[in-house]
């Protein structure tokens, strides 16, 4: 899994303020190894400042989008999910019971080699996701 460090960082460089309310989105997002969605960084994060707001987490997660630290993730359900938009991000997911399973393994660092020379991309990170049915299903 790709962990989310140094947002605290990248934030203050791209002159954000850093908040109380911010600073505990930010601490929620390098801690947790989930693939949170918005009320889960709302809850987790009003354990560490109680006065977070659901607005606040919406306009940070926004923010942390727009400067691509992170992005969105749709897994096999409508909540959108964040990850870091570092790197690559690769999983299994089951097509009946939902069951999402992360795997570290990528072998498509050759082929992104490939289309980027051939197309002329300097590429960043990759999202990769099989579908199918996991072994309880099938």
């Amino acid at each position: 899994m790709t962990i989310m460090v140094g947002l605290e960082q990248k934030l203050k460089i791209a002159g954000h303020k850093l908040t109380p309310a911010r600073l505990a989105v930010v601490e929620v997002l390098e801690t947790q190894h989930d693939h949170l969605n918005h009320n889960q960084i709302l809850d987790e994060g009003r354990k560490l400042y109680p006065k977070l707001s659901r607005a606040t987490v919406y306009r940070t997660m926004d923010l942390l989008v727009e400067l691509q630290l992170v992005r969105p993730l749709y897994l096999n359900d409508p909540t959108q999910r964040f990850v870091s938009a570092a790197g690559g991000h690769h999983h299994l997911v089951c097509c009946k019971c939902g069951e999402t399973v992360e795997f570290e393994h990528c072998t498509a660092d050759p082929l992104a080699q490939e289309l980027a020379e051939k197309y002329g991309f300097q590429i960043f990170n990759h999202l990769l996701e099989f579908q199918g049915l996991c072994i309880k299903c099938h």
